[in-house]
């Protein structure tokens, strides 16, 4: 898709703003928009004039928009809800966090806002869609990290925000710009949550796949039993049931005291295992580690060697999987087999315990309190036992469908860069104006990019 250029163009005085269209203003932000910042949470503080209203956070504004799923409510004085109410079609700009996220409010129910959200409210007919697409354009250059001193603790304050350089076309081109980017950008998120879609569906197949794998066999016509246990169902009947208790020693590891002791941690002696090293991916071995202990601190704590298949037992993230190919400490939140049976091939156990993960957390979501997969547990997950040489054959079966899940999962990713890159540029194009769509009308067929969307569903859908 090709786009005309205007007839002439000026320089706009910015090195990375380069030249602009000769009949746009460049100037400061608050030369056509208002920007006020919210209130300070003071939840012990009000008076008998105050009101308890719901107020929208930082976290509130997504990239998909705002997200009124968890809103809070705080005391405001008079003044403050008639100062900080949000009208439909105001911009909310984070102020804090992931700073200068923004996303324009278009509900009619009353709402207001904490200091963590600027409020950015057009003057004089300006467009906030067009200063939306701006600001996004500026926040995926990286503009707004520098003008809020990222290395440090960043703040993009109403200050910083109102003097933000900002182009100015006039009120109608503002508008034509934003409508045509709000059709073209949509596209784009159409077919990025269809391609997010089909690599989720892949996980989820080749999920399904090593899960028949070990523990249904890879014969179809072979002769089954009941295993006994509910959720794993028949089994192949040639097939041993055995418990991870009877084949390996199952140990929890354990951190050194006190926490944080910098004579403990962050050495440069033993690879330093964590709840987080074990989930950060999806291979199946852990290589490296991104701390170390001292040796004072690894004396405190067991050595996993190398080889040993550990899981995390702990937290929202229980029950991941990991081989270790290097020595080294793991924290209280893991678990390791140590002296596995030579009858359980380490990557059929490892292949079967990921096929548990969501089935052990369901397991122990229903129990209460915290979250915790102990030792005991452990010992008695059940696991059909075939054959080492049935385990070899499944394992390479599971490799071989892996990687070819996992290359059309990389592929999909790769599409979705790409649609990502795509629509950062056209946006920035759009609102620099190294692209004229002032005379843009969406298209009458929209036949091509249907026929895009549908292959996408399908794709997804085989």
């Amino acid at each position: 898709m090709s786009f005309p250029r205007y007839p002439d163009y000026r320089e706009s005085g910015v090195d990375w703003l380069g030249r602009i269209p000769r009949t746009w203003k460049l100037t400061s932000l608050k030369h056509g928009y208002t920007v006020t910042l919210g209130k300070m949470l003071q939840p012990d503080q009000r008076t008998s004039t105050d009101k308890l209203v719901p107020y929208l956070r930082a976290a509130n504004i997504q990239p998909n928009g705002v997200d009124i799923g968890d809103v809070r409510k705080m005391w405001m004085s008079p003044l403050d809800i008639k100062n900080l109410c949000l009208e439909s079609g105001d911009l909310l700009v984070s102020e804090g966090g992931d700073v200068g996220r923004s996303a324009v409010w278009d509900y009619d129910e009353k709402m207001y806002i904490q200091n963590s959200v600027n409020r950015v409210r057009a003057l004089n007919s300006n467009s906030t869609k067009f200063l939306f697409y701006w600001i996004t354009a500026l926040k995926a250059k990286g503009f707004i990290d520098v003008l809020c001193n990222k290395s440090t603790i960043a703040h993009f304050t109403a200050e910083k925000v109102a003097a933000v350089p900002t182009p100015f076309p006039d009120t109608t081109e503002q508008h034509s710009i934003a409508r045509f980017l709000d059709h073209e950008t949509a596209k784009i998120d159409t077919l990025i949550h269809e391609q997010k879609r089909l690599i989720e569906l892949l996980k989820e197949k080749r999920q399904a796949v090593i899960s028949h794998a070990v523990t249904k066999g890879l014969d179809p016509d072979v002769p089954m039993k009941d295993s006994g246990v509910e959720w794993l169902g028949e089994v192949p009947a040639h097939w041993q049931l055995s418990k991870f208790g009877y084949l390996s020693n199952v140990v929890r590891g354990g951190s050194p005291r006190p926490a944080g002791d910098p004579s403990l941690f962050n050495g440069d002696y033993m690879p330093w295992v964590t709840v987080a090293e074990i989930t950060k991916d999806e291979s199946v071995f852990l290589d490296k580690t991104e701390t170390s202990l001292t040796r004072l601190g690894s004396a405190q704590c067991r050595v996993f060697k190398a080889g040993t298949l550990l899981i995390s037992n702990s937290g929202a993230t229980l029950g991941v999987p990991k081989v270790l190919n290097i020595d080294a400490n793991a924290n209280d939140g893991v678990v390791g087999f140590e002296s596995l049976n030579k009858t359980l091939c380490i990557k059929f156990a490892y292949h079967y315990l990921a096929s548990l993960t969501e089935n052990l957390r369901e397991r122990i979501r229903q129990g209460s309190g915290q979250p915790n997969l102990n030792t005991e547990i452990i010992r008695g997950i059940v696991i059909p036992l075939p054959s080492p040489k049935e385990q070899k054959a499944i394992i390479d079966f599971i490799d071989a469908k892996s990687s070819k899940y996992s290359e059309l999962c990389r592929e999909g990713a790769a599409t979705v860069r790409t649609l990502e890159e795509r629509r950062s540029a056209l946006i920035s194009a759009a609102v620099t104006g190294k692209i004229d769509v002032r005379d843009w009308q969406p298209p009458a067929d929209e036949s091509a990019f249907d026929e895009q969307v549908r292959q996408a569903e399908m794709e997804a859908e085989a």
